[in-house]
């Protein structure tokens, strides 16, 4: 197949980025590792989201066949730009495919073949979970995507049927499941640790880790509740470690933390690096994942590949990732939970097990894989194009 010309959006990739810029960063990357032939110019904008142009850790990408779309300094500038529906045709017009990661979807057909990242139906299925704004945005994007896009990519088989129960009229197989991998398993990542400042990783105690954005979808407040009866059932002193920046609709949390009787053992680390966050990973017990719902789950599977003993909740797309490799609960079964929590760190062998498993179960998941299926889909999505 001749060499194809691709919009790559990569708007959510700047330096504090979620889950899914790590998702568009780590394709990129993959895509101009594979040495496929195709031209890529990479979006630093798109629809409502970019990233700050100015920062040179926006542009790394610097080789033959790769080039920057505009760049657009400001967000008022890149939402003006996007809503132009005449700019952006031109804009576009000469590439082969656009591929959309965020959830942003231009309200119109484009003349190019539109690819479309889908990675969950959190907002429509639990609007409770985010904020209104939120909410319209990520439903319109969406549902312009399930009007609009050729293609889509779920991150999940999860994502796949939720998305198909709210948008029955796409066909099943115009959605590929294209699952990630860990961020820490791109060919050059820096695997190496560093502690975290906290006098409490000093002392060399044990501890058990929540990780993820402070939210309510991610269930942490349930877990506060679970390690209260766990101290209150005579648990051992081991701390209770959130690391995670804040989200929305948690107003409280921290002083919901100071209340507690057990406030001493429980640390709030905030958002923390990529090294950092290896360390914990590698250094805790457990790594303890309650979330009510997931469109994959980074944080599972990237503890998983670093050894850490999952317990996370059996709901949505989790146990697609985490299968019999740890143990999986109702996200609300408190006692099951309290019970689990007991019951491991009285074994300390199955502990062990656990975290052997997680490793080999993470190592399904790869990125070579990934980018394999997604050459595929393009090369797929052009042949239908031009048939």
């Amino acid at each position: 197949m001749a060499p194809l010309n691709i919009a790559f959006d990569v708007s959510q990739t700047g330096p504090r980025k979620a889950g899914c810029g790590f998702y568009a960063a780590a394709l990129i990357d993959g895509l101009l590792a594979s040495g496929a032939p195709h031209r890529y110019t990479l979006l630093t904008s798109f629809g409502d989201f970019f990233h700050d142009p100015s920062q040179a850790a926006a542009f790394p990408h610097r080789r033959q066949g790769v080039a920057y779309g505009p760049r657009l300094p400001r967000r008022s500038d890149a939402e003006a730009f996007w809503r132009d529906r005449q700019r952006v045709n031109d804009r576009l017009a000469g590439f082969d495919l656009v591929h959309a990661n965020n959830f942003w979807c231009p309200p119109w057909r484009l003349r190019s073949t539109l690819i479309y990242t889908l990675y969950d139906l959190s907002f429509a299925e639990h609007p409770e979970w985010t904020t209104e704004k939120n909410r319209l945005g990520c439903f319109q994007g969406v549902l312009q995507a399930s009007l609009r896009a050729d293609w889509l990519v779920a991150i999940s088989h999860a994502s796949k049927r939720a998305f198909l129960r709210h948008f029955p009229h796409v066909p099943a197989e115009r959605v590929r499941v294209i699952h990630p991998a860990s961020r820490f398993d791109q060919p050059g990542f820096d695997l190496q640790p560093s502690q975290p400042r906290a006098a409490l990783f000093r002392s060399g105690r044990p501890f058990l880790l929540s990780t993820g954005t402070i939210e309510p979808r991610k269930n942490q407040r349930f877990l506060v509740e679970v390690y209260q009866r766990f101290r209150e059932r005579g648990g051992a002193a081991i701390p209770l470690v959130f690391a995670g920046g804040k989200g929305w609709l948690m107003e409280g949390f921290e002083k919901d933390l100071a209340a507690s009787p057990w406030a001493s053992d429980i640390h709030l680390l905030g958002y923390v690096s990529d090294r950092e966050l290896i360390w914990l990973y590698r250094n805790c017990l457990l790594n303890l994942y309650p979330s009510h719902y997931e469109g994959f789950g980074l944080p599972v599977l990237e503890g998983m590949g670093q050894g850490a003993a999952v317990l996370s909740s059996s709901t949505t797309s989790l146990p697609e990732i985490v299968a019999d490799a740890g143990i999986l609960l109702a996200p609300d079964d408190r006692d099951g939970w309290v019970e689990a929590i007991e019951s491991l760190l009285n074994q300390p062998q199955r502990l062990a097990g656990l975290a052997a498993a997680a490793r080999d179960r993470a190592a399904a998941f790869n990125w070579q894989d990934s980018t394999r299926q997604l050459l595929e889909l393009y090369e797929e999505a052009a042949a239908a194009s031009a048939a």
